[in-house]
């Protein structure tokens, strides 16, 4: 048997509960990982109040796009794995039923890959979603540059400070955007060549300075909203990029007309491309081995207490890092 985190209607947190279910057997093409921990994210929390885009398949809905753990069975045909290895998955083709929030789940082969050495289970959990996120937008859709100046709002948060070291690794100039002056000594500290606090100046006169007037090269944008319209006079005219990635700001957005190229970026753009998920892992490999990447960990929850995991993201107290959850 198998514990595994289900609802039943959408709401708050409390509509989460664990169940045993049998632990299901890989079929051709398959494996069954043992989860040892999955990270809690934004877009789990509005899947389980109804108010993401892609509806919960209730009753019994899971949740859950990431996680790691160890293979301990493996289906017909399946080739370059085995029982025992330790995997991270990199998609679930349809989370609502058979999310990550579980004791093992079953998963086509082609959506775990190999954890990459030395990194333990807890770090782990807290790389792909972030991870693969930021460099999806950077890399692969803005062709982010050496040198490139990168605008990066919401750079506090578990994808905003991916990007900070991201930006770095490549050899761009990271500035981050934060809503708050005090977090500007803890965002240069995680990599920001320089802060832009909304809460003391305006985004474009504070980007363009930061610039030499230019603008930004890349805004990387996890906030969505009346926002994107500043943002988009923070780009640099006509060879700028903005990416949007997430949609923090309920409020409409409409993108802007300026002389740039705009992006709306989902991660399953590319972590269902097995192609550029083998790069994604490379470049993330590269980052982890020279300590240019460094998941961090904000808090960690066991299975039985998923919902105190998901009341504490909902409080916006959270730390630098993922909330992450222990399935062994």
């Amino acid at each position: 048997m198998s514990r595994v985190v289900i609802f039943d209607e959408t709401g708050g947190p409390e509509v989460l509960h664990v169940v045993d279910e049998p632990a299901g057997e890989p079929g051709p093409g398959e494996v069954r990982v043992r989860i040892e921990a999955f990270a809690v994210n934004r877009l789990d929390a509005l899947v389980r109040a109804g108010t993401a885009p892609m509806p919960a398949r209730l009753p019994h809905a899971r949740l859950g796009c990431e996680g790691t753990g160890t293979i301990d069975a493996v289906g017909p045909g399946v080739e370059g794995l085995a029982e025992g290895d330790a995997v991270l998955i990199t998609a679930v083709p349809d989370m609502t039923a058979g999310g990550t929030y579980a004791e093992t789940v079953v998963l086509p082969a082609a959506r775990v890959i190999e954890r990459p050495a030395g990194l333990g289970a807890t770090e782990a959990a807290a790389l792909w979603v972030a991870y693969s996120t930021a460099y999806g937008a950077l890399v692969e859709k803005a062709g982010t540059r050496p040198g490139d100046h990168v605008l990066i709002t919401a750079a506090s948060g578990t994808v905003g400070l991916a990007a900070l070291q991201i930006a770095r690794q490549i050899g761009a100039v990271p500035l981050a955007v934060s809503r708050h002056a005090a977090k500007r000594d803890a965002l240069l500290a995680a990599g920001a060549a320089a802060v832009v606090a909304t809460d003391e100046e305006d985004v474009v006169e504070a980007t363009r300075r930061h610039t030499g007037g230019a603008g930004a090269d890349v805004v990387l944008d996890s906030v969505m909203g009346p926002g994107l319209a500043a943002l988009a006079n923070a780009t640099r005219r006509f060879t700028g990029t903005l990416v949007t990635v997430g949609w923090l700001d309920p409020r409409p957005a409409p993108y802007p007309g300026n002389a740039i190229t705009t992006h709306r970026y989902m991660s399953f753009e590319h972590t269902l491309d097995p192609v550029a998920v083998r790069r994604i892992a490379a470049f993330l490999r590269a980052g982890l081995r020279t300590g240019a990447l460094h998941p961090a960990v904000d808090r960690v929850f066991a299975l039985e207490d998923v919902v105190a995991a998901h009341r504490y993201l909902e409080e916006g107290q959270q730390g630098p890092g993922k909330i992450v959850v222990t399935a062994g």
